[in-house]
């Protein structure tokens, strides 16, 4: 491990602040970008909806609690309700379902082309991919996240059907990925496909490569990293600026209006930094042009734009 201080290997993901709405306590952020609640709310109302065929989470809805599914219902339905203040939750849920869908298919394809023994989630929140996915049949899947949310997740899992995941509770600030993962049964002599979704935003940028460094010790050859990350975009201060008065015209407390924004990465920069690491990237794309491919209608193509899937492979 490079000596990058310890507070630079940490997932800085945003404090979880539960909104007055019936959004979930994380919410789509300034820049478009889906996570936490928000993610699975998007993925719950994208579910049979959008790309039927090609993208299905029967995981999302009941991974939700009572009060978090209306404004899915709502979205699903398509008709806005009339008050500003469930507006605001709708239009949230939607924007998060038009981004969730292409992200979701690009990552799964991705994880279904190159078979792994071992599957790592790197700050899970609340995927469903270890019970939805019959590819992962057989593979040992570790969710590695803070330990209050997986004990929530655990929580709201009990009703899925199949095998829960290897939950792997790191301190992001403390402890080390590579002996925690070991410690619940992680080989590093074996393959693994390592998924980071919807977390490299929070870090700042030795964060991401102090990361990465650990990723690649302890990745044995033929071992996968797909890593989602947003490109630059100078409409990020601008969907904060509107977060904020949306926030104080509604009333409805908005995690996102002054989130924590720590790094944004070219697909080149992003490139390089896989390739120093002894990874040779072999896919990379924007969710624009993966929608594109699937015929979806770019609703929000600045959004999709700068959300970036790359996919590297370690020989």
């Amino acid at each position: 491990m490079s000596a990058v201080p310890d507070r630079a290997r940490r997932y800085r993901r945003p404090r979880s602040r539960r909104p007055r709405g019936r959004v979930g306590r994380d919410v789509e952020n300034a820049a478009g970008e889906p996570h936490g609640g928000a993610g699975v709310q998007g993925r719950a109302a994208a579910d049979g909806l959008i790309a039927p065929g090609r993208f299905a989470d029967p995981t999302a809805l009941p991974l939700l609690r009572p009060d978090e599914r209306e404004a899915v219902q709502w979205a699903r339905g398509g008709v806005p309700p009339q008050s500003w203040q469930q507006r605001l939750d709708y239009e949230t849920v939607r924007a998060a379902a038009e981004l969730m869908a292409p992200r979701t298919i690009a990552i799964d394809d991705a994880i279904r082309a190159h078979p792994s023994p071992q599957l790592v989630i790197l700050g899970a929140g609340l995927d469903g991919r270890a019970w939805r996915m019959p590819e992962l049949a057989g593979v040992t899947v570790f969710e590695a996240d803070q330990p209050a949310t997986q004990q929530d997740k655990r929580d709201r899992a009990m009703g899925l059907p199949g095998a829960p995941p290897t939950f792997v509770p790191v301190d992001f600030g403390r402890d080390r990925l590579a002996e925690t993962l070991a410690a619940h049964g992680h080989r590093a002599d074996l393959a693994t496909t390592w998924l980071w979704e919807g977390v490299v935003p929070y870090l700042t940028k030795a964060e991401v490569a102090a990361t990465v460094a650990e990723l690649a010790a302890c990745s044995a050859p033929g071992s996968r990293l797909i890593v989602n990350f947003q490109s630059p975009a100078v409409s990020t201060a601008l969907g904060r600026a509107v977060a904020r008065l949306l926030t104080a015209s509604t009333g409805r407390a908005s995690v996102w209006a002054n989130e924590p924004w720590r790094s944004t990465w070219t697909p080149a920069a992003m490139a390089a930094l896989l390739t120093r690491h002894g990874y040779r990237v072999t896919r990379g794309e924007n969710l624009l042009d993966t929608a594109r491919a699937l015929a979806l209608p770019p609703v929000r193509a600045r959004s999709l734009r700068h959300s970036q899937v790359m996919v590297a492979d370690r020989a």
